[in-house]
C-alpha cells in the first residue's frame, strides 16, 4: 500500500471531537463540548428548505451559489456589517468551514506561514496543514482581556508570513474585539503586505455593543470575510456559509469550487434565503435566551469560585479548572466525562495557551447547562484542602 500524502499525515485530530465521540457510546451525558445552537429552527426557515425539496428543480446552481441569496447577503453586508461589495465578491460555500479552506487556498502556498489565534478554534491549526502551509500561534492572554497584542505579532512575522487570522466573537472565548483593536490589526497587516482572514460567523451572537467587521475598516482589498448561517439560525446540518472575497477573485473562485464541491445543496440555500429575509426575531430569541444562560451560569460559577471568562459574544463559556486538572486538562476532561458524566471541551484542543481550561457551550436547556457545572469540582474546597 503506497504512503498516504504527508499533509494529511500532519494535520492533528480535533480534541473536541475526541471528548464528542467518547460522550456518544455513553448514556445520561450532559453535552456541552460541542458549539450546537439549543433552540429549533424556525418554522419558515425549515419550510422553505422542505418546499424546495418538494417543489423545486434539485439542479445544479452556479458554483457561487442562488444569485437570489447573493443578491441578499450583499444587503445585508451593506446594512448589518458596514460595507459594500459586488454580488461577484460574495460566494456561497458549504459552511463557514469550507469558507474558510477556501479563504486559506486563495492565500497559502506549500511553505508559507499563517498566524493564528491560541486560544483559538482548533480549524484555524488543522486547515493550513491541508496545503502544506504552517500554523504560527499568536498567544491570547487573560491579562490583555485575550486581546491580540500587535507587539508580539511583529515579532512573529517571518519572510514567509502570508496571513493574519483573526475571529471576533472569538471561539472559544467570547471576546469582542473593539474598533481600535481591529484599527491596529488592520495596520498591522498593511505593514506587512499581509492578507487577513476575518472569521465572523458569531457575529450576531453578541451580548455587548462593538462588534466591528474586518473589512469595514479596510481600506485596501485585503480582507477574506467568512460567515456561516450555522451558529445564527441553528441550521448547523445544512451547512450554509460563504465567503466575502476582495475584488477580482470570482473567476478563480468557480474554478475551484467546480473542483470541490461544484456547487452547495439548493434546497439549504432555499432555506437561507429564507432565514436572511426573516424579520429578525428568531436571532433576538436565540441572543436573549443565551444571555439568560450566561448570567445563571455565572451565578453559579460565582458561588463556586471558580474563574472564567464572561463571553461578550458567541456561545461559549471560557472556564479555569487549572485547580483541579493537575497541569492535563485533556485528561481531567476525559476523567470528568468517565466519571461525572459531563462533555466539556479541553483547553488544549484550541491551542498551547488553553491548558487548564475548558470551553462550555452555554446553548443548552438552562437546568441541563446548570446540571452540568454543578458537577464541577468546587474551586473552594479544592483550594480550601491545599
Amino acid at each position: 500500500m503506497p504512503p498516504i500524502a504527508s499533509t494529511i499525515q500532519s494535520v492533528p485530530a480535533s480534541g473536541i471531537r475526541r471528548i464528542f465521540e467518547l460522550a456518544a457510546g455513553m448514556e445520561d451525558v450532559i453535552p456541552l463540548s460541542v458549539g450546537e445552537p439549543g433552540l429549533a429552527v424556525s418554522q419558515e426557515i425549515r419550510a422553505a428548505g422542505a418546499r424546495a425539496w418538494r417543489e423545486d428543480p434539485i439542479n445544479y446552481t452556479p458554483n457561487s451559489g442562488l444569485p437570489a441569496l447573493r443578491s441578499a447577503i450583499r444587503g445585508k453586508l451593506a446594512l448589518h456589517n458596514g460595507y459594500a461589495v459586488e454580488e461577484e465578491q460574495i460566494h456561497v460555500t458549504a459552511g463557514g468551514a469550507q469558507a474558510l479552506h477556501m479563504a486559506m487556498t486563495f492565500t497559502l502556498s506549500a511553505g508559507d506561514e499563517i498566524l493564528i489565534p491560541d486560544p483559538g478554534y482548533a480549524t484555524f491549526a488543522m486547515a493550513p496543514r491541508l496545503l502544506g502551509a504552517v500554523p504560527v500561534p499568536y498567544e491570547l492572554r487573560q491579562e490583555r482581556g485575550f486581546l491580540p497584542d500587535v507587539a508580539e505579532l511583529e515579532k512573529l512575522v517571518e519572510p514567509r508570513t502570508r496571513v493574519l487570522l483573526v475571529n471576533s466573537p472569538s471561539n472559544p472565548l467570547g471576546v469582542i474585539f473593539p474598533e481600535e483593536t481591529v484599527r491596529e490589526l488592520v495596520g498591522f497587516a498593511a505593514r506587512h503586505d499581509l492578507w487577513i482572514i476575518s472569521d465572523e460567523v458569531y457575529e450576531y451572537l453578541t451580548f455587548e455593543p462593538g462588534f466591528t467587521s474586518f473589512a469595514a475598516i479596510d481600506t485596501e482589498a485585503r480582507v477574506f470575510s467568512i460567515y456561516s448561517f450555522s451558529k445564527t439560525y441553528g441550521l448547523t446540518g445544512a451547512r450554509i456559509g460563504y465567503l466575502v472575497t476582495p475584488p477580482g477573485l470570482s473567476e478563480r473562485f468557480r474554478a475551484a469550487q467546480e473542483a470541490i464541491v461544484s456547487c452547495v445543496s439548493a434546497p439549504g440555500q432555499a432555506a437561507a434565503l429564507a432565514a436572511i429575509g426573516g424579520d429578525g426575531s428568531d436571532i433576538a430569541a436565540a441572543r436573549a435566551h443565551y444571555a439568560g444562560n450566561i448570567q445563571a451560569a455565572c451565578g453559579l460559577l460565582d458561588s463556586m469560585g471558580i474563574s472564567y471568562q464572561r463571553p461578550a459574544g458567541a456561545l461559549y463559556l471560557w472556564i479555569d479548572v487549572s485547580y483541579a486538572s493537575g497541569g492535563d486538562v485533556a485528561a481531567w476532561a476525559e476523567k470528568f466525562l468517565l466519571e461525572c458524566k459531563v462533555a466539556l471541551a479541553p483547553g488544549v484542543a484550541f491551542g498551547a495557551a488553553g491548558e487548564g481550561w475548558v470551553r462550555v457551550c452555554i446553548a443548552a436547556e438552562r437546568e441541563e447547562l446548570l446540571q452540568g457545572l454543578s458537577r464541577l469540582p468546587s474551586a473552594q474546597r479544592i483550594q480550601g484542602e491545599d
